[in-house]
């Protein structure tokens, strides 16, 4: 009966290392999925609004293949690219409409949002139309919702973000200043006015910068790459106003995409 028992006991144990070796042969075996794909979020600097030529199954999104996006997917071929950033989109809509294509297989997300949020379409056409005291006044609006409001914004995002791509390497990128100072202009803001828009991006910056800090993402400062090239330098990467196409206005051109944005953004990633 013992030596039974003990045989009982010897053919339990095999089994248990035989099964567990086995195991472990087949997760060896089994091909495990590289997180090596793209996704690129965003507001209309992502999307691509300014460079003139847009994807027609984009719709009022406006992205365009000239964008830094698909310039790197093109440039570096990932295991997928899903470009969902969109013309106007705030932080809620962000959120709201443009995550579902992140997971586990997400390597690489890039992303520019804050500047709608922080009305700065409502700033520039302000600005333009109704001189520098109204200029000065909502600048100082928009400056105190960055302050206040947007750092929770972001913080909700970049969780979120976070929260459905565990292993991806998250690029921020923020905002080129767009104008140049004393420079080619001899028409439309003034001085006073050309300068406080340019703080007012700079402490737009500032503002994502800390947050993407703390969520452990990469922030990609964009002042600095378009430095020379903003409105009225002698060779811009922005639009001023157009009027024919008044949504392109203060966006970077072709150009700002693939000589400002993308280096950037391939320097980050």
């Amino acid at each position: 009966m013992r030596q039974s028992r003990i045989s009982a006991c010897m053919s339990s144990l095999l089994l248990a290392v035989a099964c567990t070796v086995t195991g472990a042969a087949a997760a060896q075996a089994t091909p495990q999925t590289a997180a090596t794909g793209y996704v690129a979020l965003g507001d209309s600097y992502s999307a691509g609004v300014g460079t003139g030529s847009y994807l027609g199954s984009s719709g009022d999104c406006l992205r365009s293949g000239r964008a830094y996006p698909a310039l790197w997917a093109a440039a570096h071929a990932p295991s997928s690219f899903t470009f969902t950033a969109c013309n106007g989109a705030r932080t809620s809509d962000v959120l709201a409409k443009q995550l579902g294509p992140l997971g586990t297989r997400t390597g690489l997300v890039s992303i520019t949002a804050g500047g709608s949020d922080a009305g700065f379409g409502k700033v520039m056409t302000t600005c333009v139309l109704r001189g520098n005291t109204a200029c000065q006044t909502v600048i100082a609006e928009a400056r105190s919702y960055m302050d206040r409001t947007l750092p929770h914004d972001l913080d909700r995002l970049y969780t979120a973000i976070r929260g459905k791509a565990r292993a991806a390497h998250v690029v921020v990128l923020g905002y080129p200043r767009l104008y140049r100072l004393k420079g080619t202009c001899v028409a439309g803001l003034t001085e006073a006015s050309r300068s406080a828009v340019n703080d007012a991006v700079d402490h737009l910056n500032g503002v994502i910068a800390k947050r993407a800090a703390d969520h452990g993402f990469t922030f990609t400062d964009i002042a600095t790459t378009f430095s020379g090239h903003e409105i009225c330098s002698g060779a811009p990467w922005l639009r001023s106003v157009n009027w024919l196409a008044p949504v392109e206005s203060y966006h970077p051109t072709a150009l700002g995409q693939s000589d400002g944005y993308f280096p950037a953004f391939s320097h980050a990633a």
